[in-house]
């Protein structure tokens, strides 16, 4: 796909968005069970049932997805993506390209060892490696641009207000 072929298809969405503000804004929804054996719990993915289960840091035993894990795995496939897609707004030829994401976690926290240390992650790294033959002025660009559509980096750096409930079933 290249720039032309991205503006069109996206052109009567955008058109869309501008006229009612209101179709723009929708909600994603995740469902997960915890009707299984084991410390696990099902969720669905749209395409498949994915199995989380504790970290083998936690006692886990490793067959199970972690969240955590999930969670940069969300973070990579948004941010490559987003890269792949502002790349061909822009004109910024990738020949191929990565992206990592690293995160580090304190277990005691989780584990509720040490009151003092965090649960969750602390510091998360984004990076990006491409084979292009674009000027670094273009690159800047393409990275500032990335930075600010990709909808899980942003969720991610500006902490949205978030609530928690429970109810009996």
């Amino acid at each position: 796909m290249d720039a032309a072929e991205l503006r069109q298809m996206q052109a009567p969405i955008k058109e869309r968005y501008k006229t009612d503000p209101k179709a723009a804004l929708i909600t994603l929804k995740a469902k997960g069970s915890t009707d299984s054996d084991g410390i696990a719990c099902k969720v669905e993915t749209g395409r498949a049932i994915a199995t989380a289960g504790l970290h083998p840091a936690t006692g886990g035993s490793g067959l199970e997805l972690c969240s955590g894990d999930m969670l940069l795995e969300a973070l990579v496939a948004c941010a490559g993506v987003t890269l792949k897609s502002v790349a061909t707004a822009i004109e910024v030829p990738l020949k191929t390209g990565n992206v990592y994401a690293e995160g580090d976690l304190d277990f005691r926290g989780t584990l509720g060892i040490d009151k003092e240390a965090p649960v969750g992650f602390a510091e998360i790294r984004l990076r990006f490696e491409v084979d292009t033959s674009a000027p670094q002025d273009k690159l800047d660009l393409l990275l500032k641009l990335t930075e600010r559509y990709c909808v899980v980096y942003q969720t991610i750096k500006n902490g949205p207000k978030v609530s928690v409930s429970m109810q009996r079933m």
